[in-house]
């Protein structure tokens, strides 16, 4: 027996258990003891063991507690149930102590089987307040909260609930039914009692609206005495309630106090930095740093969640990568799955590159990816240039089960669409068991970035399901691509019909750009009248960028007007006004809007593109300001690729240039090294130089919208070079084929 027991418990206390000269209750006290000196090790297995191997006669009902409530402690189920069974199979059966009862409810419902303990409670004799108070809070763990309130309910005709039967109920409560609880609570005078106060607080904060918290913050206010727990509780509250700015402020005050804090305390902080709109950006950024010099000095930033909580904050608010990844890395001996996923998560937009690295770092510490990492990782993949990525990831998915996940095909739909792939995003759509609205929005929305309204419309006609929001803007976005307006006002006036799919903002947006696109300006003008709510800054974007495309000046004035009443120091509404009086030739309205934006020191977002060449992804700015080795020979293919394209027909749209240009020569100059003609020598010098000749696809992305020369020039090449050329733009995709695209110029 000595050697399958703990080192904890000593030679002595075995000699004593053993001795028959001891007496029955010295012995069944000795057990007891031995018993909770191998649970506070952690060593149940041993505890149940030594239990089993004593003698019936000492197996008592403190025995019986400690072992149940270590079960409850610990989450055990199993070894809980055994012993239930081996207490019932014995004749000095306890199952009529209400003790024991009450431990056993407990060990169910932490367990999480709430019908055991249902069971439990309906069996016995007689229940006193401890018993109702354990069933109620196995209610409000699983989340039961009427089941919770009809219990509780009937207990106020049993007895009296004292303050933890409260704190339990007010765990599920909403707030109608909370407050019922309140006032119980005064009537008692139970609302004293920091259990009850702390729930109440907790009970107000979940209500997700700024006059709950207030209540909640009447409660902290009238409390006599708070712990760690109230100031948290408060903190949370007002974060739930979007109220950032009086959580930051709660935790200033509690620091100034020297309450001190804890975890709960900076996640609830961290929550409420970047899930709040009342905060100005300097003063997050100082929280911020203040934060992170709080939890350095307390050495809370050596936790795992606290670590990861800051990475998301620095990465989501401050946009401050080197910051975030600084403390990743200092991470090095408490990383675990969810501070990788929080790493991935961070870089997968900014710098979808680094985030595949760092998911193959992951993999390199042998810790398996889950579900959300994988749906980090995915989304960077749409973010790269080729599926090459995006496969791998596919493949990984597969073997670690998740093949059958909805959520993980429907990111992997997207992550193909975007990387130009639309024959892999229809094999994953119809190999998938299960499709929800989001799975069919991937496909409509991958059709519709492809241009391909002739497919997606039957893709619509199919939906099994009741369609979205989402779903509207996608077919509404193709059909304004392809210049199918009167299907396109079918479907708007098909949304009419239900109340849950009325046209929001975005869809009338859509709507605007599909007439404006298609000239039918009068049409455009008495839809935005029309509207139930006032057009915003995209509405009159669309209008905007239709009017400069077919130089309406009048109404592109109107529209780039309240265009800068809604974004002031949005430069596109000067750029663009600025192409229209350009193109009328009212070159000194254009010079005054353009110089509008140097007032301002608004400056348009330059472009880049990016093309992928044997497995290495290459960079390119307008302008030739690139510093590659080989920038003289990028420049000398471009060269004479355009002077191949003008012997078939390619002539330079002087439109597309920069509108300080004055020179004719500096114009065609200034066009000749757009980042996208950059990438496609760069791409075709590189092929020829790898004598692949069987090559016949290079893939270009591009940050911002490509402009008509780069399109004319891009349909001639794909024709001059024998290639298809597809360009993902900030819009959509342009498959250029034959000298054809399949936008049929119309984008």
């Amino acid at each position: 027996m000595i050697t399958s027991l703990s080192h904890t418990i000593s030679f002595r206390t075995l000699m004593r258990f053993s001795s028959a000269a001891l007496p029955s209750s010295a012995l069944k006290h000795n057990l007891v003891e031995g018993l909770r000196t191998l649970v506070r090790s952690g060593d149940l297995r041993r505890a149940v063991s030594l239990f089993y191997s004593a003698p019936v006669e000492l197996q008592s009902q403190q025995a019986y507690a400690a072992l149940f409530q270590a079960c409850a402690d610990q989450r055990n189920l199993r070894d809980g149930i055994n012993l239930h069974h081996h207490m019932l199979a014995h004749p000095h059966c306890y199952s009529q102590n209400i003790v024991l009862a009450n431990f056993l409810i407990t060990m169910y419902t932490k367990c999480g089987n709430i019908l055991y303990a249902r069971q439990m409670f309906d069996n016995m004799p007689e229940s006193n307040v401890v018993s109702w108070s354990a069933l109620i809070s196995g209610y409000a763990q699983a989340g039961n909260e009427q089941e919770g309130l009809s219990l509780f309910s009937a207990m106020l005709a049993h007895c009296c609930p004292n303050e933890f039967a409260l704190s339990s109920v007010l765990t599920s409560c909403r707030y109608e039914h909370g407050k019922q609880v309140h006032g119980l609570a005064l009537k008692l005078g139970l609302h004293c009692s920091i259990y009850v106060a702390n729930a109440l607080i907790s009970m107000y904060g979940r209500c997700y609206y700024g006059a709950a918290a207030y209540e909640a913050w009447t409660v902290f206010e009238a409390m006599e005495f708070k712990n760690l727990v109230t100031w948290n509780s408060m903190i949370a509250a007002f974060q739930c309630c979007n109220l950032g700015k009086q959580a930051v402020g709660l935790f200033m005050r509690m620091h100034r106090d020297g309450v001190g804090f804890d975890r709960a305390t900076v996640l609830n902080v961290c929550s409420s930095l970047y899930k709040s709109s009342d905060l100005v950006p300097e003063e997050v950024s100082k929280c911020c740093l203040q934060l992170h010099s709080l939890t350095v000095k307390s050495g809370l930033v050596t936790q795992t969640q606290v670590a990861t909580a800051l990475v998301k904050v620095y990465s989501e608010i401050l946009g401050d990568f080197d910051d975030c990844y600084k403390i990743f890395m200092e991470m090095k001996h408490c990383r675990d799955i969810v501070a990788w996923t929080g790493i991935i998560t961070a870089f997968a937009v900014y710098d979808p590159e680094r985030a595949i690295l760092l998911f193959g770092q992951l993999r390199h510490e042998k810790l398996s990816p889950d579900w959300y990492t994988f749906s980090s990782v995915l989304k960077a993949c749409a973010g790269l240039v080729t599926a090459r990525h995006a496969l791998s990831i596919h493949a990984q998915v597969i073997k670690g089960g998740f093949a059958a996940d909805t959520v993980l095909n429907n990111s992997l739909i997207h992550a193909y669409a975007k990387c130009g792939y639309l024959d892999l995003c229809k094999r994953v759509f119809d190999d998938m068991d299960s499709r929800d609205v989001v799975s069919w929005n991937s496909m409509l929305k991958a059709y519709s970035l492809h241009g391909q309204v002739d497919l997606i419309l039957p893709v619509f006609q199919q939906m099994d399901i009741n369609p979205d929001s989402a779903t509207f803007i996608s077919l509404l976005s193709a059909c304004s691509h392809a210049g199918r307006v009167e299907e396109g006002l079918s479907i708007f006036r098909s949304m009419f019909e239900k109340p849950e799919t009325l046209p929001q903002l975005n869809h009338y947006a859509c709507v605007i750009d599909m007439l404006g696109r298609a000239e039918r300006f009068v049409e455009a003008e008495e839809v935005i009248k029309q509207m139930p709510m006032e057009p915003d800054a995209v509405v009159w974007s669309a209008l905007l960028g239709s009017c400069r495309k077919h130089g309406n000046t009048r109404l592109g004035k109107l529209a780039a007007d309240k265009l800068k009443e809604l974004e002031p120091k949005n430069s596109l509404s000067n750029f663009q006004i600025s192409n229209i009086y350009n193109a009328e030739d009212s070159f000194n309205k254009a010079y005054k809007s353009i110089k509008e934006t140097e007032t301002w020191r608004v400056r348009k977002e330059p472009g880049l593109s990016w093309t992928e060449i044997g497995n290495k992804v290459h960079e390119f700015p307008s302008g030739g300001r690139h510093r590659r080795p080989n920038r003289e020979a990028i420049s000398r293919e471009l060269e004479r690729l355009i002077s191949r394209l003008k012997e078939i027909g390619y002539v330079p749209e002087m439109r597309s240039a920069s509108q300080d240009i004055e020179e004719e020569e500096q114009k065609e100059e200034h066009l000749s090294h757009h980042s996208e003609k950059l990438a496609l020598a760069f791409a075709v010098m590189e092929v020829r130089k790898s004598g692949d000749h069987g090559v016949n696809l290079i893939q270009i992305i591009k940050n911002i919208r490509i402009c008509i020369d780069c399109h004319n020039f891009m349909k001639l090449a794909s024709k001059l070079l024998g290639k298809e050329i597809i360009v993902r733009d900030s819009n959509r995709f342009h498959h250029f084929k034959n000298s054809s695209c399949s936008c049929n110029d119309y984008w």
